[in-house]
């Protein structure tokens, strides 16, 4: 059930109501898209609904409750997560990503601190340090499962770090200038030829389509494209944070340049190549991106 507290929140020159499910953050995205709320309006476990719009999410169903009874629903169902919790658990993930830089180069703390920051830029919203570590954790899974305990690997791992370095908007400029990025930063610290392979590997994930014969590209592009595979709160919360990204961008226009992308991703024949990660993750993605051409489509 979606519930609503009244607005008495003051920010920004008006007051804001908490919007929140009792029931799941699928639940939660889901409400937010009919209303055609901001992405941006998420807050951890909740929406920020504006005076405004307060009579239209309660005309589509959401139910007037107080301020005590949200955050007693929200625990009830598992689902509250306060700012300390958030930011605590942003400080573990960005110190396991410290951790795993200073193993990969450990002459070159430096260089993961600048790129830990280019991941923490202001204006991301999904190519954040969190699909950085999603990433990360797909690829050891896939690698894990095709070689019985073997990790990704340090060239595999350095792509990671460096595939959405510098992400502006701009596709194919964004990678092409990661790539670049990633010859230059990596000049001297590693053999040449690995320091080509990252760059290779990075300029795949401007069209997601490696060679025939290519399992370090297989498993690396597995993992980037792990997140059409997750389950539904997890999928509507990056279909909003990319859109997020896309914020200057009128509606209308999303609209059809999302579904466009939509449209090549599910054109992609195998979508997954290796062969856990099809098993895994091709039908929850073929529902996940078929759900989301419906949404945007009015469906």
């Amino acid at each position: 059930m979606l519930l609503v507290d009244p607005p008495h929140w003051p920010a920004h020159g008006t007051l804001f109501a908490h919007l929140v499910s009792d029931t799941s953050l699928a639940e939660l995205h889901g409400f937010a898209d009919l209303l055609g709320l901001p992405a941006r309006a998420f807050d951890r476990d909740h929406y920020d609904l504006p005076a405004s719009r307060y009579a239209d999410a309660v005309a589509a169903g959401a139910r007037e409750v107080s301020p005590t009874e949200v955050v007693r629903a929200l625990r009830r169902a598992g689902l509250r997560r306060t700012k300390p919790q958030a930011l605590a658990a942003a400080r573990r993930r960005d110190d396991r990503l410290r951790a795993e830089w200073a193993a990969l180069l450990p002459r070159a703390v430096d260089l993961g601190e600048d790129l830990l920051a280019r991941w923490s830029e202001p204006h991301r919203r999904y190519h954040t340090p969190q699909h950085l570590a999603e990433l990360q954790r797909a690829m050891a899974a896939v690698v894990d499962d095709l070689r019985h305990g073997t990790d990704p690997g340090r060239t595999l791992r350095l792509a990671a770090w460096f595939h959405d370095a510098v992400y502006e908007g701009r596709p194919g400029e964004d990678e092409e200038a990661s790539a670049v990025l990633a010859e230059r930063s990596l000049d001297g610290l590693v053999p040449a030829r690995e320091a080509e392979e990252v760059a290779r590997l990075v300029r795949l994930t401007a069209t997601h389509r490696p060679g025939d014969d290519d399992p370090a590209g297989n498993v690396f592009l597995d993992g980037d494209l792990a997140i059409l595979g997750v389950d539904e709160a997890r999928y509507l919360e990056y279909s909003r944070q990319v859109r997020a990204e896309y914020s200057d961008v009128p509606a209308e226009d999303y609209r059809r340049g999302r579904l466009a992308v939509l449209q090549q991703l599910g054109g992609l024949d195998p979508l997954y190549r290796t062969r856990p990660a099809r098993a895994w993750w091709t039908d929850p993605a073929r529902a996940n991106l078929a759900a989301e051409q419906r949404r945007l489509r009015g469906r």
